[in-house]
């Protein structure tokens, strides 16, 4: 693992010593150095970078105002570098992960890198962990069989004419031997297609087949009347009454309750 790393300080000495005692790890590479908080925030914004050593007391802008600027969630793993405890508190206010006193010592700064390394790695574990379960869920997505669609019309061939009939106009289908019968209030259209075929095309949450020859659309039906345990009615909106078996009940109830 290979670790970009800023050090952002005004001071000439201050840098040049933290440069010194990060080149002890060859897992840190410095990718720059900044005088000021302007610089720091053109670094941060021109590159990648995973370990920011900042000064708080800079020309121009502080520490403090370059996560203000950049954004805590957006800034890389910060260490404060400075002389002056008394803005410890505030440090860790800000997310930094920690916090060093001038002059800084070895062993003290190594402690810091092994901290940044294990916060480095288990954001990308966390990365890598979110990515490959995005990718498994747009596997599930598409293995998934697409919704079903059910026409909004129906064709009928009417001679030398053909007829689309909407689908929300149809009160009943009537069964006639190989055809079927649209009921469209005052008209009828003979659709050369079995009712049981016809059926499996129609959403079944308007259209229930309610008898072996007739299928009523939902809305149009005004009231249910059982006649014995095996036979019953529907009766439309129109007044048309239309036989209903034990089957047809039982669907007709189910789909009105969904």
């Amino acid at each position: 693992m290979k670790l970009n790393a800023v050090i952002a300080d005004d001071e000439p000495l201050a840098r040049e010593r933290l440069r010194f005692l990060l080149s002890v790890d060859p897992e840190v590479e410095i990718a720059g150095e900044c005088r000021n908080g302007r610089e720091v925030i053109q670094a941060l914004r021109n590159k990648p970078v995973d370990v920011l050593f900042l000064d708080i007391q800079m020309p121009a802008s502080s520490g403090f105002d370059v996560i203000e600027r950049i954004g805590a969630a957006q800034m890389p793993v910060t260490i404060f570098v400075t002389a002056h405890n008394h803005y410890a508190l505030k440090a860790f206010e800000v997310h930094a992960l920690d916090y060093l006193t001038k002059p800084v010592e070895p062993e003290r700064l190594q402690a810091t890198l092994a901290r940044v390394k294990e916060r480095i790695a288990s954001k990308s574990a966390l990365m890598a962990q979110e990515q490959l379960k995005s990718i498994f869920e747009t596997i599930h997505a598409a293995a998934q069989p697409p919704a079903k669609t059910y026409p909004a019309r129906i064709l009928v061939h009417n001679g030398t004419r053909d007829v689309l009939v909407s689908v929300d106009e149809v009160e009943w289908i009537e069964a006639a031997d190989y055809y079927s019968c649209l009921h469209v209030g005052a008209k009828n259209y003979l659709l050369r297609e079995p009712i049981k075929q016809l059926a499996a095309t129609l959403d079944p949450d308007r259209f229930v087949r309610v008898h072996r020859s007739a299928i009523v659309n939902i809305g149009q039906v005004r009231e249910i009347v059982r006649e014995g345990r095996s036979e019953g009615a529907v009766i439309l909106k129109n007044g048309q009454r239309l036989r209903m078996s034990k089957a047809g009940w039982q669907t007709l109830i189910s789909a009105t309750r969904s």
